[in-house]
């Protein structure tokens, strides 16, 4: 304990100004008081002597600064000649050198990759101007009974809040939708982002040609107009200068192109290729209608805080100053309780990611924790094959923090050689995954190994060299320097006083892996508890899904857009190896769901109460049965009864028994969307469908036809966007989706087949996040365990080395060769139970923490832990069992002669 708290101090004083300044002065001070009792012995007096003295330094402050440039030129030239000799005693070397920088590597490596991923997302800002004072503009509705916490924004809001904020610079609402874009060259699908005025403002991103919106282009009467964003311009019109100005026809409409974005503008997290303006008609705008996202830019100094408190002051005058849809109650409004929750706009770009991502950084943290221990034990031995070289330094004049000096530096060495290859490492992973596209990433072209992500990589390496190279340090022992050249330095004691040190470093390993073991076994149970979920339909792979959108500008009538999508059913129910076909306005996990009120016959809510809000979906005959999901009580939808205008519905089970208490009893029972709107028969029950992904509870939907007269005060309704799912064990070939598009053009050859993919596309996509936690979380416990085993194994040879007499000498005497077998593997059991009592104890905090990502089962996982602790001890028997073996081979002449 001493020689450690000597080393400590003695690295210490290496860098403290303060201990040199106070040497500098006593060494100032002792030539001074010489130089005064020379002149006194001279003759001088006492204040002559040391005003001669003083005189002769030339002050001791100029005597001081000379001989700091001096220390420090001695100082640089060691430190130099040091680094020189550091790489010298590596190179000679080359096993322990290679091991070294290899685990190093991977562990830097692996941090330093995720961290490009954490400053990508979460660290870097977003690219505007000032974009901490950007917002996302949402509500919370405490009153309304909603599927989901936030409500979106409705254009009454928008203009109430632009009008009469003081909060804001700029505030506008934006939505996304996809569009078919024809004209010069092939008919092709783009995604168009719809802006009112402020929204670009807002984001503060000026065109390269052209310009901005005008608010003549925002007036509904106004020709249409849009700006195109600087891919879709290059790819188009081969980025023609002289662009502004022609005409783009999307989904059947010319509009005219006033300007191009730059090529560095991203609309959030999106890729549009068409940005267009979002028209309101004022004089016709009420209450309600919460469909879109909005934007805004705080002014200078105003808090988010600052910014709710404006919103809440607004509210009571936006519900004064918009009248209420026909049939409905205003008060219901009122009643929702309507509350603004503004957030950073990073916040919604970002998502729900950070908790992973620091996860995942915490996990490769643990990893980069144990390479670094396992650097340090190798570091330990080779400190002891080097005790007679250290000992001759020490002997030839070498003082402690001198050999201290040179210890640490090549420590650092060797952490820069691993940083240099672990940044490698990261720059090859970083690049694959951005080459893959993990849908559940955002901002994933900010992902790169930047300025902060090297500067990271450096700190890292040059703090994993200093703490795996202060066990050398903190142990190194010179006073014996004499007793080492004779060859009698190296005691029993000694040796299991550095036993113990490297037996801790493994049982830390040990301990740190079984945390990652924890939660990485706790995500495979998740995971594997989400696959064992029934979704609500039934084999995805055979599903093949495209989507058709039908604008006024191309077909002008209702009923016409009706015929034309039946009749395309019909086709593609003709198609060889189709087994059946239906339409839908989405299907599930395809992230386009609409909640609406819903008004139940005889459970009408006190006057004023918000009526339940639940999840929408407009279906075609037959789509229930495509999808593979069951009916529980009652039927679907049929052709003839839908023509002929029968108001009618179907709801899920979930629904049933929230309203009625049981699936049978819904059967019968009305329902309506207003109190405008005609009642509605509920002539089926199907079973829930986890519509949102398995790991979101199943929403409480209804199924109303995809044509109904009187919907929402449109005397027919019908859907001009919708998603046509097939059934066919040809689902995702080429071939079924070239016969798919032949019969849509056969019908007319103005459509487009879009987002042509498969339900298990979606499926996957749904289960991307939690694939990807449990790669990358089952990766670092891998390497965990991997770098733990080698641990295991590097002790107990060094140990099996040490111990060659002994254990020829115990041979030699007749003991069984079983016996010292089992004597080694009982060292490395010893290590393996200590290591993983203690790492199941500190996994349980971590395990909670990470509750968050878990499905279907606690942190306290029985099974989990159980097996961990399996796996751990088992790896660490066949990590001794080579050491085991190599002890009973030894021969006791041999082992007798090494002695």
């Amino acid at each position: 304990m001493r020689r450690i708290r000597e080393g400590w101090w003695r690295l210490r004083s290496l860098g403290s100004r303060r201990d040199v300044e106070r040497r500098l002065d006593e060494e100032m001070r002792f030539h001074l008081d010489q130089q005064i009792e020379k002149n006194r012995r001279a003759g001088l007096s006492e204040v002559e002597a040391r005003r001669e003295a003083m005189r002769t330094f030339g002050g001791v402050e100029s005597a001081k600064e000379r001989t700091r440039d001096e220390f420090r030129s001695l100082v640089l030239e060691d430190s130099w000649r040091d680094f020189r000799y550091g790489l010298r005693s590596l190179r000679r070397a080359p096993a322990f050198t290679l091991v070294s920088v290899l685990t190093l590597g991977l562990g830097i490596g692996a941090t330093t990759g995720i961290f490009s991923i954490v400053n990508g997302i979460l660290i870097k800002p977003l690219p505007y101007a000032d974009a901490d004072r950007l917002v996302d503009l949402r509500h919370l509705a405490p009153g309304a009974t909603l599927p989901d916490k936030n409500v979106d924004m409705s254009a009454t809001q928008f203009y109430t809040y632009r009008e009469q904020g003081q909060t804001f610079t700029d505030i506008g609402l934006w939505t996304s939708s996809n569009a078919v874009v024809t004209g010069d060259g092939e008919a092709e699908q783009v995604q168009v982002v719809a802006v009112s005025d402020g929204t670009l403002q807002a984001l503060a991103v000026p065109p390269v040609l052209g310009r901005w919106f005008s608010a003549d282009d925002l007036d509904p009467k106004a020709p249409d107009s849009l700006l195109v964003t600087h891919g879709f311009w290059q790819l188009r019109f081969g980025g023609d200068p002289g662009v502004v100005g022609r005409l783009v026809t999307v989904d059947g409409t010319p509009r005219r192109v006033i300007g191009v974005m730059p090529a560095s503008f991203r609309f959030l997290d999106l890729a549009p290729g068409l940005i267009a303006p979002l028209r309101f008609d004022r004089s016709a705008l009420m209450l309600g209608r919460f469909n879109y996202d909005g934007i805004a830019r705080l002014k200078p100094g105003v808090t988010i805080a600052q910014a709710n408190a404006d919103i809440a002051r607004m509210i009571p005058a936006w519900l004064r100053g918009w009248p209420p849809p026909p049939g409905v109650d205003p008060k219901i409004f009122e009643s929702a309780g309507f509350a603004a929750d503004l957030r950073p706009l990073k916040q919604l770009v970002v998502g729900n990611v950070g908790s992973v991502l620091w996860t995942l950084m915490a996990a490769i943290a643990v990893v980069l924790a144990i390479a670094c221990a396992n650097v340090a034990n190798l570091l330990a031995v080779r400190a002891e094959d080097r005790q007679q070289e250290l000992a001759i330094r020490a002997a030839l004049g070498g003082g402690r923090a001198r050999i201290s000096r040179g210890l640490m530096i090549e420590s650092l060495t060797l952490g820069l050689l691993g940083g240099a290859l672990g940044l490698a490492i990261a720059a090859v992973g970083v690049e694959m995954l951005v080459a893959a596209g993990p849908s559940n990433l955002p901002r994933l072209r900010d992902i790169a190994i930047d300025f902060r992500v090297l500067g990271f990589a450096v700190a890292i390496s040059i703090a994993s060299g200093f703490a795996f190279g202060l066990l050398p340090i903190l142990r190194l022992d010179i006073s014996h320097a004499a007793a080492e050249l004779r060859g009698i330095g190296r005691t029993q004691t000694q040796h299991r006083g550095r036993r113990r040190v490297r037996s801790s470093l493994v049982i830390a390993q040990v301990a740190l892996a079984s945390v990652l073991l924890v939660a990485s076994g706790l995500l495979i149970r998740s995971f594997v508890a989400m696959t064992r979920v029934d979704p609500g339909f039934a084999n995805p792979g055979t599903g093949q899904l495209f989507t058709i959108g039908m604008p006024a500008s191309l077909v002008a009538s209702d009923e016409q857009v009706f015929r034309i999508q039946t009749d395309i059913r019909d086709r593609i129910a003709a198609v060889p190896g189709v087994a059946s076909a239906s339409f839908a306005n989405a299907v599930p996990l395809q992230g386009a769901s609409a909640n609406d009120l819903l008004l139940v016959e005889g459970q009408q809510p006190p006057p004023g109460q918000v009526p339940p809000i639940r999840r929408f979906r407009f279906i075609a005959p037959g789509y229930l049965r495509t999808l593979g999901t069951p009916l529980v009580a009652g039927q679907d939808f049929s052709w003839t009864d839908m023509e002929a205008g029968r108001p009618m519905a179907i709801v899920s089970e979930k629904l049933a028994r929230e309203m009625w208490g049981s699936t049978a009893a819904a059967i019968g029972k009305r329902i309506r969307e207003n109190e405008a709107s005609p009642w509605r028969d509920v002539i089926g029950v199907v079973a829930d469908v986890y519509d949102d992904g398995v790991s979101r509870p199943a929403p409480a939907s209804v199924y109303w036809p995809v044509m109904m007269d009187d919907f929402w005060r449109s005397p027919v309704h019908v859907l001009r966007y919708v998603t046509f799912l097939v059934r066919s064990d040809r689902a995702g070939s080429d071939g079924l989706t070239d016969d798919l598009r032949a019969a849509v053009r056969a019908v007319n050859g103005g459509l487009l087949m879009m987002q042509t993919r498969t339900l298990a596309e979606l499926h996957d996509r749904s289960m991307a996040g939690p694939s990807f936690t449990l790669v990358m979380l089952a990766l670092a416990a891998a390497m965990a365990l991997t770098l733990s085993i080698v641990g295991i194994y590097g002790v107990l040879a060094h140990v099996v080395a040490q111990r060659t007499a002994e254990i020829g000498i115990r041979v030699a005497l007749g003991a069984p060769r079983t016996d010292v077998r089992r004597m080694v593997l009982r060292d490395g059991l010893v290590l393996a139970v200590a290591g993983t009592a203690l790492g199941l104890a500190a996994a349980v905090p971590f395990a909670r923490w990470m509750a968050s990502l878990l499905f279907g089962i606690g942190p306290l996982d029985p099974v989990t832990y159980a097996g961990v602790a399996i796996v751990l001890i088992a790896a660490a028997l066949i990590a001794s069992y080579v050491p085991a073996y190599r002890a009973t081979a030894v021969s006791p002449v041999e082992a007798l002669r090494a002695r």
